[in-house]
Order: structure tokens, then C-alpha cells, then sequence
């Protein structure tokens, strides 16, 4: 092949990069796509918004032309239907923001068409009693599908594991059983790692909390690993220590990695100790788990399983960090940022804030030199990368937005309460 050939197929690649998980490639929320815009409203740079039913906090997955995504509908009460008890510490434990279990729920996996915005299929993957609560700003289709273009996969926690194919037929579906997250409701999502998908399912207090393995195929279990960790909302990620895959799972009391192919634990270190609920981010060698409550703290861990540094300041209760080039910015959920040395931890700056307040659910996502938090009010506040703070602007689509954006095929993906929203310099195109 001619080199500007190769090199004109390269950049074509590039600018056609998938968004097929949670935060995207590698898990990190990074996109090498350029060309996005800046700035945008409800009226420019969009190149079309899709009304979406009912309540999701899932992120947009891409894959070529189709966008994939969940919802959940609320249905009509349900006599007698009620949450299970959930004890802490030998104490009947029930949180004030807890609801939902006494309701019937219509739990729908989506399929959009990425050029026009239109619904190609929605089906209903269970409909009827669900087994737990959720936190009152939680939804039942929080989890984030993963996708490889033969199939997506969907988790619905308690009520199932599903799969489709890219034109909404069925595949398959997985029970694996009541899974208890203290009233609080479902957040981590799958992970696919060859032909496997990989489920964390960690819960209460951590006498029946288990990482799962099912077979992309059929569904089936094909390994099934018990662990020790109170209730997890993080998303576990695949990262290499050289040419070994590890799966590394966070935890309140270890950080753990495990071989994806065989759920064999490879090595373990220490645990965030709050809950964890931001998931991990990982590049230069490292991995960097974090939590925000009780206890504020972030670590940077050698790929090898050594503790390199930990800083114990200005970490978010459920947005989760970002690594970008050597950097690793760590937002609150107030939209207060810091950034730090990745390699050493050494603070480059402390607890910079967005022009105006605001309360955070979404995690970072970046592309071009740019780093992009979106509020729950719906505006995107855009931050230059690198040593110095410095806000470059801010975007609103009017709406609450509580999911991460997705970056794919030369789009910024933004879902809010109602729509989905894409985001393109050349609407037109």
C-alpha cells in the first residue's frame, strides 16, 4: 500500500471512531476526533435531537451508523410490592431517597439512526416488578450498553442481562439473581473483552457480591468469581500490564485485578474506602481508582499492582476523573476541578471552578485539547487542557442532562432528560 494511501485510510479511521462502551475506547472518555465544535445551542451546531421516552442516566453507545441506548418507563403501582430489607452494620438500613420497588417498570433498549435521529427499533427487554429501590435520581437504565457491532449488551442488574442484534432481535437474556444495592439502584456497567461480557455485581454489604463472565454467544456463565466488596456503582475496565489483560475492579476495601478470560485474580492493592461510584481511569502505565464519600481520595497504582501516590482532596461522589495526555483531572460534583501530575500526583492546580454554580452527575469526556463537563442543568462548560485553568466557554441545551456525552463519526452525542442530541460543525452533513 502507498503511504498516502495508508495514511488517508488512517485518518478516515480515525475520524470514524466508535464509541462502543461506557466513556468509549479504553474507558477513558478521550476521543482522538477533531473538527467538533465549540460552541452550540438548542438552534445551532445540532444536527438533529431525537425524543426519547421515559428516564435513563444510561450513556449513547456508537457503532457505525447506529447509536444504542437504554430507558425505563414507570408503570402503575403494585399492591404489597416493596423494596428488600437492607442492614448496615446489624441495622435495618433504608435511605430516605430510596423508591421505585413498589411500581411496575418498562426497561427498553433503543436503537437510533446516527445520520437522521430516528428511532430504527426499541424493544421492551422486561416489563413488571423490579427487585430493589433506586436513589430518587436514579433511574433503572443507568447501566451504559456495550456494544461490537454484531451484538449490544444491556444490563439491567437485578432484572437481567440482555443482548440484541444490531436490528433489535433478541439474542439472548441472563438471570443472575436479585442483586441488592442498598436502595440506591444500578450504575456499573458491562464490559466486553473478546467474546465475553463482564458484569460486576457487587452488593449491600458484600457477603454476596460476585464478578461474572458470560459468554457473548449464548449468555451463558462462563466463569463466576465471589468477592467481599460492599455494594459497587463503579464500571470495572480492561487494562494491559504488557501483553496481560487485567480487569480492574475498584472496591471500598481492594482495588482488584483479575484475568478477564478466567476471572483469576492477578493482584490486589488498597481500596478507595467511600463508596465507590466514580469508575477508573487508566493509560501511562497506571490506573487511577477514586470516591468521594465518606472519604475524598484518589490513587495512582502502577499497572503491576504497587501504590505509587494518593492524593485525599477535591474527588467526586459519582462523576469520575479523566486522564488526558499527563494530566489526570479530577472534577466534584459541584464543578470544581483539580488537576494533578498522573505519574507522581504532584498538584498542578486545586479546586478551579466553572463560571456559575452548578451540581455535576455526568463525567468528563475530551477530545482536542479540550476537556468538556456537562451539569445537570444541561450546559457543557468547555476547559482548556494542560497546567494553567482556563474556561473557553459554555453550551446549554436548556434541558437536565445526568449521562455522560458520547464523541463518535465527527458528532458530540449529549442525551439530556427528554432527547438525544447531536452535536456536528456541519449539521448538514
Amino acid at each position: 500500500m502507498k503511504p498516502i494511501l495508508a495514511c488517508l485510510l488512517f485518518a478516515l479511521a480515525a475520524q470514524a471512531e466508535n464509541w462502543p462502551q461506557w466513556r468509549g475506547p479504553g474507558g477513558n472518555g478521550v476521543s482522538t476526533e477533531k473538527g467538533l465544535p465549540n460552541e452550540w445551542s438548542t438552534t445551532r451546531n445540532i444536527a438533529w435531537k431525537a425524543e426519547i421516552p421515559g428516564r435513563g442516566h444510561s450513556s449513547p453507545v456508537v457503532w457505525g451508523k447506529q447509536i444504542f441506548l437504554t430507558t425505563s418507563l414507570e408503570l402503575d403501582p403494585i399492591q404489597g410490592a416493596k423494596a428488600p430489607k437492607h442492614m448496615q452494620e446489624g441495622q435495618e438500613f433504608r435511605h430516605p431517597d430510596s423508591a421505585g420497588a413498589d411500581r411496575a417498570h418498562r426497561l427498553i433498549v433503543l436503537a437510533v439512526d446516527a445520520q437522521s435521529g430516528k428511532i430504527q427499533w426499541q424493544q421492551t427487554a422486561y416489563e413488571g416488578r423490579v427487585y430493589d429501590d433506586r436513589h430518587k435520581k436514579n433511574t433503572y437504565a443507568t447501566p451504559t450498553p456495550v456494544t461490537d457491532g454484531k451484538a449490544v449488551y444491556v444490563s439491567f442488574e437485578s432484572q437481567g442481562v440482555y443482548a440484541y442484534t444490531p436490528g433489535g432481535k433478541l439474542k439472548w437474556k441472563t438471570s443472575l439473581g436479585p442483586i441488592g444495592t442498598v436502595g440506591m439502584g444500578p450504575a456499573s456497567s458491562p464490559v466486553l473483552f473478546e467474546d465475553l461480557v463482564l458484569v460486576l455485581c457487587d452488593q449491600e454489604e458484600g457477603a454476596d457480591s460476585f464478578l461474572a463472565a458470560l459468554s457473548a454467544k449464548d449468555g451463558k456463565v462462563v466463569w463466576k468469581v465471589a468477592r467481599k466488596e460492599a455494594a459497587n456503582w463503579s464500571t470495572p475496565s480492561i487494562v494491559y500490564n504488557g501483553s496481560q489483560p487485567m480487569l480492574v475492579a475498584p472496591g471500598m476495601t481492594n482495588t482488584i485485578a483479575y484475568d478477564p478470560r478466567s476471572g483469576k485474580e492477578l493482584w490486589r492493592t488498597k481500596g478507595v474506602v467511600g463508596n465507590t461510584v466514580p469508575s477508573i481511569v487508566s493509560g501511562l502505565g497506571m490506573i487511577f481508582p477514586s470516591a468521594g464519600y465518606p472519604d475524598k481520595r484518589v490513587y495512582g497504582i502502577r499497572n503491576d499492582g504497587t501504590l505509587a501516590w494518593s492524593y485525599e482532596k477535591g474527588t467526586a461522589y459519582v462523576p469520575s476523573p479523566i486522564l488526558y495526555g499527563d494530566y489526570l483531572y479530577i472534577p466534584t460534583d459541584r464543578g470544581l476541578l483539580t488537576c494533578l501530575d498522573a505519574r507522581t500526583g504532584k498538584l498542578v492546580y486545586e479546586g478551579k471552578r466553572v463560571p456559575k454554580p452548578a451540581t455535576f452527575s455526568a463525567s468528563p469526556v475530551a477530545f482536542d485539547g479540550k476537556i468538556f463537563l456537562t451539569s445537570e442543568d444541561g450546559e457543557t462548560f468547555i476547559i482548556q487542557a494542560g497546567p494553567e485553568h482556563v474556561v473557553l466557554g459554555s453550551n446549554t441545551l436548556d434541558e437536565a442532562a445526568h449521562a455522560s456525552p458520547a464523541i463518535a463519526n465527527g458528532r458530540l452525542y449529549i442525551r439530556t432528560a427528554s432527547h438525544l442530541w447531536a452535536v456536528a460543525a456541519n449539521p448538514g452533513r
